[in-house]
């Protein structure tokens, strides 16, 4: 082989280890993300527990949600100092799947704390993301309709619990804002096939908590109109844009 033929296979080798090593950089912080959102999990798990009243969850379990969102914080910082800033989506599925997780936890706590729909920019704060493309290490807009497609099914969980403990004024909150983000979602033209399949899942998740609330109804235990509507989410949140980004 002549020298000019092994210069250029050795630096396809060269190429070929720092891409190797870059990609296990990248798993290592992945890693490290994915361990900090299974501990958000866990805390907020507790929401289901029996007789978890409105202000322990927010001042216990709320509250350790966004401590741990610190650690997710730190390590998306360092994802975003050694993935290259023009290769953000050649290495985007490696954090896609952990990173619509956590777009549904960061919801799911900004819910429980404020009973507001949370917006992209919110969510791309407490990840410590940027919200838009142009600004580099960002929040992609599938992972965060995701990340909502996901919230629908962990409250409809939460609406039917809510009512085993005895508390029959939530589910007619839950029902409220589902009915709403699945609204928003009708005004979507999704393409996408991953997104589509799970908006298509999110009229079981409507249907399981009407069934809820008819259940409610029949029984005489559904709340009157006035106290009910006192304790009606707001919608969307309002300090922040709802322009989004891919």
């Amino acid at each position: 082989m002549s020298d000019g033929i092994a210069e250029v296979f050795n630096s396809f080798q060269d190429h070929l280890n720092n891409e190797q090593e870059l990609r296990e950089e990248i798993r290592n912080n992945v890693k490290e993300i994915e361990k900090i959102s299974r501990d958000i999990v866990m805390t907020l798990q507790n929401i289901h527990n029996e007789h978890t009243e409105e202000n322990i969850i927010v001042a216990q379990y709320c509250s350790k949600s966004r401590e741990l969102f610190e650690g997710v914080r730190k390590h998306y910082e360092k994802l975003a100092a050694i993935v290259p800033h023009d290769q953000y989506y050649r290495y985007h599925d490696q954090w896609k799947s952990v990173t619509q997780r956590l777009c549904f936890l960061a919801s799911l706590v900004v819910y429980l704390e404020v009973k507001v729909l949370v917006t992209k920019e919110t969510v791309a704060e407490i990840l410590g993301l940027k919200h838009k493309r142009e600004d580099g290490f960002h929040l992609d807009l599938e992972d965060f309709l995701m990340g909502l497609l996901q919230l629908s099914s962990e409250l409809s969980r939460f609406a039917v619990n809510s009512v085993t403990n005895g508390d029959y004024h939530r589910p007619m909150e839950i029902a409220h804002f589902v009915n709403e983000l699945n609204a928003g979602f009708r005004l979507l033209n999704l393409k996408n096939d991953s997104l589509r399949k799970r908006f298509d899942a999110l009229k079981y998740d409507v249907k399981k908590i009407e069934e809820v609330v008819y259940d409610l109804s029949i029984r005489g235990l559904k709340p009157d109109a006035a106290a009910a509507g006192a304790q009606e989410p707001s919608g969307v949140e309002k300090s922040t844009s709802v322009e989004e980004d891919k």
